[in-house]
């Protein structure tokens, strides 16, 4: 491993949105909407969620942080708001899980290093 991890890096993960499906800018009003029904989907999962933000700039978006999710629940959560990725790990390592509606297309594959990125 190249460094040390986040301390939130352990165990199963993933980081999901429901902000501008498709990667296409959405009114306030739908995002947040959207990411209620996110959130409630996966509370009713059994999760209990952190918020975090996910992206810079004006592409900065309002995510959850779910420990202990399994690669097919991020992708299904991904899929059911359009999203074209979720981040996925086990521990420090991460992949940006590629998503065509409900299929698995691809992944990058990374360390989670602090202060890098």
């Amino acid at each position: 491993m190249p460094g040390r991890p986040p301390s939130w890096a352990y165990g199963p993960w993933a980081i999901v949105t429901a902000w501008n499906p498709a990667g296409k800018r959405a009114s306030d009003l739908a995002n947040a909407q959207a990411h209620a029904a996110l959130l409630t989907l996966v509370q009713d999962g059994g999760f209990t969620p952190m918020l975090v933000i996910n992206g810079k700039g004006e592409w900065a978006e309002a995510a959850l942080l779910i420990h202990g999710a399994r690669l097919w629940q991020a992708a299904e959560w991904g899929s059911a708001f359009g999203q074209a990725a979720v981040l996925w790990g086990d521990g420090a390592r991460a992949a940006l899980v590629w998503l065509d509606g409900r299929r698995v297309t691809g992944a990058e594959r990374r360390w989670l290093v602090v202060g890098h990125g």
